[in-house]
């Protein structure tokens, strides 16, 4: 695979998606969960979305349950608990895994593309991010202790605002 737009994944409504639909933005994608003591960035998420999609950038949302069992439910449960709790509007997809045998394509290369602290590949817990640019490249890896906030003002400097 050369960018993301090469891959394909199921979204939370059990719809099958290619990446190639948002070709040209630039987008966050991120692994989250529900019961995480990172779950709050789900606003910081959302307002991101809600302030920078205009400009170019797409959030999304992957649900996983690899960390400490932190997202438990469906995807039914997952899209009713990210709507009623933080109003979340960007695009949510069917839970993955992101490390081991069975990660997902897509986070396999993302892992290989945007490496973490001393070139680790490995998904450290939920919240981690990775930055795509409009070509579909890794340009970015941040940790989950990384805000949107402050990564926001990463995505509006690519965006050119």
């Amino acid at each position: 695979m050369t960018s993301v737009y090469d891959f394909s994944v199921r979204d939370i409504d059990g719809n099958q998606r290619s990446l190639a639909e948002w070709r040209g933005k630039t987008l966050l994608i991120v692994n989250v969960a529900s019961k995480c003591g990172f779950t709050p960035q789900y606003t910081g998420l959302e307002t991101l979305w809600q302030d920078q999609r205009d400009k170019g950038l797409v959030v999304l949302g992957f649900p996983c349950d690899q960390f400490g069992h932190q997202e438990p439910g469906s995807e039914a449960e997952i899209k009713t608990f990210c709507s009623t709790n933080y109003d979340v509007t960007f695009p949510m997809f069917a839970k993955i895994e992101v490390n081991g045998e069975h990660a997902d394509p897509l986070y396999k290369w993302l892992k290989s593309e945007g490496k973490g602290v001393l070139g680790s590949e490995s998904i450290k817990w939920n919240f981690t991010k990775f930055l795509v640019d409009a070509e579909g490249q890794v340009v970015k890896r941040y940790a989950s202790t990384d805000t949107p906030e402050k990564i926001g003002k990463d995505t509006l400097q690519r965006l050119g605002g």
